[in-house]
């Protein structure tokens, strides 16, 4: 019998290198990508610090430093001054700082803790149970994020009067705690939990109660943290608005907006408010800001 050629392997390892040549060339590319990319964002966020930057280097300024144009990032004589005069505009106030302090802790406490609760508990019910409306109701959820704070102000304000509850701490927290925004962010992460681990739990015996605080919470971590720090900035920031009359029940944050709106004589003081009302925000953003980012990252998979 007739032996059979063998095929040349030559072009077989032609090929062979082709091939790793051509995956070398793109790994070179996606690395070139992932460097440019890199180079890209990185410039992003040392542009983003800027604003930072500049409130903590202008409280530090003097009057004379503050009004150089162009504007400086640096200062060149460092002062407390401004500070000092904060401090004492505080003290020639009748009501005691103290007051205000406990006024904003009242406020953005129980507005924070009601947002959390109100929005999950709502947000579990929505996300896990099919009820008559339940759609409408979370399409409404979703067109109510379109209205501005300013759209609901004159209705908030007829419902509280309505209620009563004008020139109290009730008035700036219910009003928090009906935004839909927080139970938006807790329906959509609470939509992702498999329903088995909710079967098992009421095959277990569970109530919906123990469901909801001791399976779908947990689970949930990031979203409420997320909700917390959300509802914790707008009730910092927050001046009591048209609800709170009485200097008493003030928040601090009413007494600062105050001095800012004192002219030119206090730019040094409004620079010092600035850093301090952005400083407590920044600080609880920054320690826990990978669930903020987890959270954002889910929050728009499903509806």
């Amino acid at each position: 019998m007739a032996k059979k050629k063998k095929l040349p392997k030559a072009p077989r390892r032609h090929g062979l290198v082709a091939a790793l040549r051509r995956r070398k060339l793109k790994r070179r590319r996606s690395l070139a990508v992932d460097i440019l990319l890199f180079l890209l964002l990185a410039g992003f966020g040392i542009f983003s610090l800027f604003p930072l930057i500049f409130t903590v280097v202008n409280a530090f300024k003097p009057m004379s430093e503050i009004f150089i144009f162009p504007p400086k990032l640096t200062v060149d004589n460092p002062t407390l001054n401004n500070f000092y005069d904060l401090s004492f505009i505080l003290e020639s106030f009748d009501v005691p700082m103290s007051r205000y302090i406990f006024n904003t802790a009242i406020i953005t406490g129980l507005g924070t803790l009601g947002t959390v609760l109100l929005g999950s508990m709502a947000a579990f019910a929505l996300a896990k149970y099919q009820f008559p409306g339940s759609k409408l109701m979370s399409s409404l959820i979703v067109y109510a994020l379109m209205f501005s704070a300013s759209v609901t102000a004159i209705p908030n304000y007829l419902i509280m009067t309505y209620l009563g509850l004008v020139d109290t701490y009730w008035a700036v927290i219910l009003t928090a705690v009906g935004g839909t925004l927080g139970l938006y962010l807790m329906k959509n992460f609470i939509v992702q939990i498999p329903d088995s681990l909710i079967e098992a739990a009421t095959i277990d015996g569970a109530n919906e109660f123990t469901i909801y605080w001791r399976i779908i919470m947990p689970l949930c971590k990031p979203a409420w943290i997320t909700l917390i720090i959300l509802s914790f900035q707008q009730m910092w920031g927050t001046t009591g608005g048209v609800f709170i009359y009485s200097e008493e029940l003030k928040p601090v944050s009413y007494v600062l907006s105050q001095l800012v709106s004192g002219g030119i004589a206090r730019t040094g003081v409004s620079s010092a408010v600035s850093l301090i009302m952005m400083t407590v925000p920044v600080a609880v953003f920054v320690i826990s800001q990978s669930n903020v980012l987890e959270t954002m990252s889910t929050s728009g998979m499903k509806d």
